[in-house]
C-alpha cells in the first residue's frame, strides 16, 4: 500500500483538503436530481412520464441525470458523512474530550435540522436519516477497514431485498396482493393535479402538502429504504478514510484503477437502468421493486466509486486549483450550501415565492442547477474569507458543544 503524504492536501485547523473538495463536487451533483423533486411532482422522480414533456431535449436531460446523478452524489455524501464520523471522533480524542456525548449532541441537533428542513421547507431532507444512522453505526467505528467495509455491504442489501422481497411475496400471494402492493405507488391523476396546486398555492397550501409528504418519507422511505443505504455507506465511507483513500493519499495507479473498475462495473447498468425503465414505461413492478432497482442500486455504487478516484486525482495533480479551492469552500459549507439549495428552489417553484411548480420543463431546470451552482461557487469562498465557518456549521457547532463558538477570523 502507498501512504505516501501529500502536504499540500491538508491545510489549516485540521482541514484535508481532497474531502472538502470532494464534498463541495457531491452537495453540487445532489442539486441534478433535487431540482425535479422541487420543480414536479413527487411521482415524477421514479417515473418521469407522469409529469411534463419527456420528449427530445427534456428526455436526453432526463436519460444523462439518471446515468451519471442519480443516487451517485448521494452515495459520495454518505461515504463523507461516514469519514467525517472517524474525523470528528479521531480530533477529539485527540484532546481529551468525551467523544460519545459530543457525537451524539452533534446527531441530535441534525436530527433537528432534518426535522425542520422536511416540515417547514422541503420534504426531500436527507439530514434526519444521516443523524439516525450516524447514532448507530458510531459505536462500530474502531473496526478494521475490511470489517467495516463487509459490514456495510451486508446493511447495504438490506434495502433492495426489502423492496424486492416485498414484491416477490405479494407475487405469491396472486393478483390482488400484487394491485395492493403497487396501490402507494400508483398515483392517479387527481392527486398529482392537486399536489400540483398545492405548490402553487399560499404557504399554508404549500406546507400542508409539504407535511403530509414528509410523514409518507418518515414512515416508509427511511425505515425501508434510505436509512439502510445510507448507514451501509457511511460504513464504507469509515472504511475508505482508514484506508486513506478519500485524503488523495494513494498512489494514481491505485486512483486509476478505482476509475476504470468502477466505470466499467456501474456505466452498463446505469445505462440498462435508463434503457429499461424506459422501455418499460417506467412501471414500478421493475424500477422500484424488480431488477430496474437493482441496476441503479448496484451502478450507482461503480459510479461513485470512478467520481470518487477522479476527484483524488485531480487533487493530486492540482489540476484548476482555483476551481478546487471554490469546490472546497462549497465542501467546507455543505450543510449551510444545502438547505441555501432548498431556500433557494421552494422560493423559485413555490407558491409564496415565483411560483413555477409545474411550469419549468427539465431542459430549463438543468439551467437553474447551473445558476444556484455558480451562485454557490462564488459566495462560499467569499464567506470563508472572512468567517471560519459556514453559518448553519457554526450553529451546529455552538449548539454540539452548548457554547457559542467566535465565527469571525
Amino acid at each position: 500500500m502507498n501512504t505516501k503524504t501529500y502536504p499540500s492536501f491538508r491545510k489549516s485547523q485540521d482541514r484535508i483538503v481532497a474531502l472538502d473538495t470532494l464534498r463541495g463536487i457531491a452537495l453540487l451533483g445532489i442539486l441534478i436530481m433535487n431540482i425535479q423533486s422541487f420543480a414536479m411532482v413527487s411521482a415524477a422522480y421514479t417515473d418521469p412520464s407522469v409529469h411534463m414533456n419527456l420528449a427530445g431535449l427534456n428526455y436526453v436531460v432526463w436519460m444523462l441525470s439518471h446515468v451519471l446523478a442519480d443516487s451517485k452524489f448521494m452515495a459520495i455524501f454518505s461515504i463523507l458523512f461516514g469519514a467525517g464520523i472517524i474525523v470528528f471522533t479521531q480530533q477529539r480524542e485527540a484532546k481529551g474530550q468525551a467523544t460519545w456525548r459530543l457525537h451524539y449532541a452533534r446527531n441530535l441537533w441534525l436530527f433537528v435540522f432534518g426535522l425542520l428542513h422536511a416540515y417547514f421547507i422541503w420534504y426531500g431532507d436527507i439530514l434526519l436519516t444521516y443523524a439516525l444512522a450516524g447514532m448507530l453505526i458510531y459505536w462500530v467505528r474502531h473496526l478494521r477497514p475490511l470489517t467495516l467495509t463487509l459490514l456495510g455491504l451486508l446493511v447495504l442489501s438490506v434495502a433492495p431485498l426489502l423492496s424486492i422481497g416485498g414484491f416477490w411475496t405479494a407475487q405469491i400471494a396472486g393478483a390482488e396482493a400484487i394491485d395492493a402492493f403497487l396501490s402507494d405507488v400508483n398515483v392517479p391523476p387527481e392527486v398529482l393535479l392537486a399536489e400540483i396546486e398545492a405548490y402553487q398555492g399560499t404557504w399554508l397550501d404549500t406546507h400542508q402538502q409539504r407535511v403530509m409528504t414528509s410523514l409518507e418519507v418518515h414512515a416508509f422511505a427511511v425505515p425501508f429504504y434510505l436509512f439502510w443505504r445510507a448507514a451501509g455507506l457511511m460504513l464504507i465511507g469509515m472504511a475508505l478514510f482508514k484506508w486513506d483513500i478519500l485524503s488523495a493519499k494513494r498512489s494514481a495507479p491505485f486512483y486509476n484503477r478505482i476509475i476504470l473498475f468502477g466505470v466499467a462495473s456501474g456505466l452498463p447498468l446505469c445505462v440498462a437502468s435508463a434503457l429499461k425503465s424506459s422501455a418499460t414505461d417506467w412501471q414500478p413492478a421493475f424500477t422500484m421493486f424488480g431488477w430496474g432497482l437493482l441496476y441503479i442500486y448496484v451502478g450507482s455504487l461503480g459510479l461513485a466509486a470512478a467520481y470518487i478516484g477522479l476527484v483524488m486525482r485531480l487533487v493530486q495533480m492540482q489540476l484548476w486549483p482555483r476551481l478546487q479551492q471554490r469546490l472546497s469552500a462549497v465542501g467546507r459549507m455543505a450543510f449551510t450550501n444545502y438547505i441555501l439549495q432548498s431556500v433557494i428552489c421552494t422560493f423559485i417553484f413555490y407558491g409564496f415565492g415565483l411560483g413555477l411548480f409545474g411550469a419549468v420543463e427539465r431542459s430549463a431546470q438543468i439551467l437553474i442547477v447551473f445558476a444556484i451552482w455558480s451562485l454557490q461557487l462564488i459566495l462560499s469562498p467569499l464567506w470563508l474569507a472572512r468567517y471560519r465557518f459556514g453559518p448553519l456549521e457554526w450553529l451546529w457547532r455552538s449548539l454540539t458543544y452548548w457554547n457559542w463558538l467566535p465565527i469571525r477570523r
